[in-house]
């Protein structure tokens, strides 16, 4: 993702990359010193240039998540995770649920039109607030009015392809309808 500077996810990348060679580098040359000393390596600093650099790799993780964030909601929990796994191998950091959970900063919801029903007007407004994509075997008029009602960004019937999901994902992260 962006960061709050306004970096491209690729120029993060970059960064995070740079910043984890650098640590790595130090780590390497401590570790070396060391052995030409023969003295003992010095295992504080060389534990904080681990950590160090274990956090530049998850933010180099972070930055090559360009796909984004995906949250399945299926009544059905395994065919969400049959579909939650089928967009991690497309690229997408997408976790399963047989429910409703608060998402994260821009994690995409993807949800059964059937598991609607049974939320209160508050859960039922934070899900049109997040303009679902919806996915369900209902084909009726009916069905397509509650996901226009819900601002969905896209209706899929199912049973649907992994291809066509992404695509509607990644029309709804671009922010076209």
């Amino acid at each position: 993702m962006a960061s709050d500077i306004g970096l491209s996810p690729r120029a993060d990348l970059a960064d995070a990359l740079h910043r984890l060679r650098s640590t790595l580098a130090r780590l390497k040359a401590e570790l070396e010193l060391a052995e030409l000393d023969g003295a003992g390596p010095p295992t504080k600093r060389l534990l904080d240039d681990v950590r160090e650099a274990l956090t530049h790799l998850s933010a180099a993780e972070d930055a090559s998540h360009i796909r984004g964030s995906v949250l399945v909601v299926d009544d059905d929990v395994r065919l969400a995770e049959i579909t939650a796994r089928g967009l991690r191998r497309l690229g997408f950091d997408a976790d399963a649920s047989s429910s409703l959970r608060s998402l994260r900063d821009r994690e995409v919801l993807v949800v059964d039109l059937s598991l609607l029903e049974a939320l209160d007007a508050a859960a039922h407004q934070d899900v049109r607030a997040s303009r679902p994509i919806v996915v369900t075997g209902a084909t009726d008029q009916q069905s397509r009015a509650v996901a226009a009602g819900l601002d969905a960004s896209d209706y899929l019937v199912k049973p649907i392809e992994l291809e066509e999901l992404a695509a509607a994902i990644n029309r709804r992260m671009s922010g076209a309808r």
